[in-house]
Order: C-alpha cells, then structure tokens, then sequence
C-alpha cells in the first residue's frame, strides 16, 4: 500500500524458492545468502536508505516484496532450468555450501559441478512477473 492506501501492483516478483526437506535454520540461512545477490546484480531493485524520528541512518531494503517458496527436489530442478531458459537473474545455494566456511570455497564447490548435477537446495530469481509465475510452477508458497 501506498501512503494514501492504494495498493502497489508491481511489473516485476523477487522470489525465493527453497527445498521442502531443509531444516529450519538452513531455510533462514539459505534465503539471507540467495537475496544478497539480487540487490548486487539489479539496478533499480533497492530502494532509499531509511531514517527514524531522530534521523538515525538504516540501510535500504528491497523495493518490494520478497515472496518464499518450497518445493520438491525435482520442483527445484525444473524451476532452475526454466530460469535459465529464460535468462532471469539467478543465485542458486547447493547443499555442499553448508560445508564450506568463505566465498572462495563457496564458488569453487559450485564450479566444480556442471548444471544438471548441481545439488540445489535453494535460488533466487527477479523478474516479470509472468515469468516468474511460469518459473516456479509446481511449487508452493512457504507456510
């Protein structure tokens, strides 16, 4: 909603979607790791730092809403292909980066497997609305 109460209908969706099998923290963990990339990549994608009352500085945040999925393993798999299909932003987390302890093995781990063998516990996309809906058909909205 807009401050005079209109509702904001926006062209483009951020989505997360996760593997139903994840345990609680790997979902929270996962999902932090996978927006952090969105707001690198897409120009226009954050929005102005916020201020308090007292005109204390916070960092800006996404400009609209993040939306959470889960799905099966191969929900996942299908939802990655058709991201790259597509050509939308993508970050993917693969089950071997709850291994790892720093970005360098966090990106050899990933590079070491080719696309159709990477393990994916979980991604995260932004684009039309419309292909994200096609994107993550089969998969459900977190509860």
């Amino acid at each position: 909603m807009t401050s005079e109460g209109t509702p904001v209908r926006f062209s483009t969706k951020i989505a997360v979607l996760l593997r139903e099998d994840l345990q609680t923290w790997q979902r929270v963990n996962v999902t932090a790791f996978l927006v952090s990339g969105l707001g690198t990549e897409e120009p226009g994608i954050v929005g102005e730092p916020y201020f308090d009352a007292d005109e204390n500085r916070y960092m800006p945040m996404f400009r609209q809403p993040v939306l959470v999925f889960e799905g099966t393993k191969e929900a996942m798999k299908a939802a990655h292909t058709r991201a790259l299909v597509r050509r939308v932003p993508l970050a993917v987390f693969t089950s071997d980066l709850f291994a790892t302890g720093n970005e360098a093995d966090n990106r050899a781990a990933v590079r070491k497997i080719g696309r159709d063998d990477l393990d994916l516990v979980g991604m995260a996309i932004h684009g039309p609305r419309n292909s994200v809906d096609k994107i993550l058909k089969g998969a459900r909205i977190h509860p």
